[in-house]
């Protein structure tokens, strides 16, 4: 019995301290909720999660060699949690970003999705205003600082119209279904490869979610989902080329399109005058932009796709092809220009007033006689001669995925008597056979054309991408000897005396190439005395080295003059900066090796 008691005090005393544990609770759970439920209520309901959208960087976009024409960058922007913000701050708020109170009110009062969504109040921030409201964000609960990813086009307007521009959603694109998870405060590419890859190089946002006490400072992350970058771009164009032609241009309208002899790949692509995407990339000012869209030579047009005029004798590479595949002549076929022909009452000149003598068709290409081509041009007939013209890709939209082209026209019989009601006359077949009259192409066009006349045939279409196959549209149903005539013809107009374009002439590489003038209106004056606007137009088609083409180009001058004069000089430097551009990698390459 005596063993009994003491075993009876170790249950008593157990359980005093469990009641005395659970007093011990009680005491504690009155003190939380009464003595200091007040202040824990505030506390608790002071602190939030809140989710973060992290921007994703944007894939980067190289040139061929691998040079990066962009960079990315932060674009800073002041936001408020409207839950979270006391409106009664507003004029402080007010003062702090240097923003009339009234704007602000306007902002913070539009009825967003949810209280706890952001609300932009100020954008495109410098780092300075960034410091002084992060040292004042204390001050304003549910402040804090915004960050999207913008970009810095490292040239400039080079290459502006290729590479395009960040811009935010447009009324219409807030309504697609294809932006439907791009926030309607993101940059998406608005043109040119921005806008063509957008998708690609956009990436995927990240997600931030932390909890934040009553002024809006970090407690601890919670959870984070990372961004992924968008993918990388490398383009097919050569910057070496691209800054070589457009600083030759020296802001002359107009435009170049320079194509890689065996793939289509569009190795430059000028339209001048250009601008600068860096003025789209935060926001382009009210004033930048009436500047822009005033300027009478309209920057933002790409001239190489969308803009079509009369290509002058450069077409005379055409009627000289139609000509020789219809027998209608042979490289012996001899025609004696006096400085032009009659045509009942119609006088058809020929650019030399002297007149060429008797030429061949070599000779006639070489100094560009326009009375051969009149005749070559009345023995085959320009329905003939347009069949080989949109056999070479013109009159045609030659696929360039960059923006919408324009179509040019390359006309016929049946065109004519569909569109003007009436039959072809003879003389409309002289002034169309030396690329006048109804006659019109692109730039773009000419460049697929001269590209597939010296690379055996090859019609490519045009691709903006290094990485892409090739695409064959076709294969010009045309005799090998007779490209070979035509190639040794183009290669004397540069190189041999009394050629049009010896303005392109290198001692580095040998170019051929053909002239063009077309004309603006009827002259019967010198052109010098004519205002800027009523001058001829300059043409260029070139191609190099001749022996063995890697290159060939088309060179448009609006308004220029003589396409020999003009448009040729620019040529040649276009391609003596890409020859030099390719020798300078493959030392490179050479070095690491």
């Amino acid at each position: 019995m005596q063993t009994e008691k003491p075993e009876a005090q170790k249950i008593a005393i157990a359980g005093y301290l469990v009641l005395l544990g659970f007093l011990i609770i009680l005491l504690r759970l009155w003190q939380l909720q009464f003595l200091e439920g007040d202040d824990l209520r505030k506390t608790s309901e002071s602190n939030r999660l809140r989710v973060i959208r992290v921007s994703a960087p944007r894939g980067i976009i190289f040139d061929r060699n691998g040079i990066p024409l962009v960079k990315n960058t932060p674009y800073f922007c002041a936001a408020v949690i409207p839950e979270e913000f006391d409106n009664n701050n507003i004029p402080s708020l007010a003062a702090v970003l240097h923003m009339p109170e009234d704007e602000l009110r306007v902002k913070l009062n539009r009825k967003a999705q949810s209280p706890f969504t952001p609300v932009r109040l100020k954008e495109g921030l410098s780092y300075n205003e960034v410091s002084y409201i992060k040292a004042r964000r204390s001050d304003f609960p549910g402040l804090f600082i915004d960050i999207e990813v913008s970009r810095e086009y490292l040239y400039g307007g080079i290459g502006a119209h290729v590479i395009g521009y960040l811009g935010k959603l447009t009324p219409g694109q807030s309504k697609d279904p294809g932006f439907k998870d791009v926030p309607p405060d993101a940059f998406i590419g608005q043109w040119g490869v921005e806008k063509l890859y957008d998708k690609s190089l956009r990436g995927t946002p990240g997600q931030r979610i932390i909890e934040v006490d009553a002024i809006g400072r970090e407690i601890r992350l919670l959870k984070e989902n990372p961004a992924v970058k968008g993918s990388d771009l490398s383009l097919s164009i050569d910057m070496a080329l691209q800054k070589a032609a457009e600083d030759a241009f020296e802001e002359k309208a107009g435009a170049l399109v320079a194509l890689k002899s065996d793939t289509g790949e569009i190795l430059g692509m000028v339209s001048s005058p250009s601008f600068d995407p860096n003025s789209f990339a935060k926001g382009i000012s009210a004033d930048d932009w009436n500047t822009i869209i005033n300027n009478k030579k309209v920057p933002m047009l790409n001239r190489a796709i969308q803009s079509q005029y009369p290509p002058g004798s450069a077409f005379k590479i055409i009627t000289a092809i139609a000509a020789l595949e219809e027998n209608a002549v042979d490289t012996s076929t001899k025609v004696d220009c006096k400085g032009g022909i009659n045509y009942g009452k119609w006088h058809f000149g020929c650019w030399k007033k002297t007149g060429h003598g008797i030429v061949s068709l070599h000779r006639a290409l070489v100094e560009s006689c326009d009375v051969y081509f009149y005749e070559a041009g009345k023995r085959t007939g320009f329905d003939k001669i347009y069949n080989y013209a949109i056999m070479f890709g013109l009159g045609e939209e030659t696929g360039i995925s960059i923006g919408r082209e324009r179509k040019g026209l390359i006309p016929n019989s049946r065109w004519k008597q569909e569109t003007k009601k009436e039959g072809w006359f003879l003389g409309e077949t002289f002034i169309n056979s030396i690329g006048q009259g109804y006659v019109s192409t692109t730039p773009v066009q000419m460049a697929v054309m001269i590209n597939a006349v010296t690379n055996g045939g090859n019609v490519y279409r045009p691709s903006i991408l290094k990485t892409s196959e090739p695409v064959l549209i076709r294969k010009a149903a045309v005799r090998p000897e007779t490209l070979d005539t035509i190639r040794e013809a183009l290669k004397g107009v540069v190189n041999e005396p009394g050629g049009t374009g010896s303005a392109a002439k290198s001692n580095a590489i040998v170019i051929g190439g053909k002239t063009g003038t077309a004309q603006v209106v009827g002259l019967k004056k010198d052109s010098k005395y004519l205002a800027e606007n009523l001058r001829d137009h300059a043409w260029f088609v070139a191609f190099a080295p001749v022996d063995k083409p890697e290159i060939a180009l088309s060179v448009f001058v609006e308004h220029g003059g003589h396409g020999g004069s003009a448009a040729a000089p620019i040529a040649k430097k276009a391609i003596e900066a890409y020859m030099l551009s390719k020798e300078r990698k493959k030392e490179l390459m050479h070095v690491q090796d």
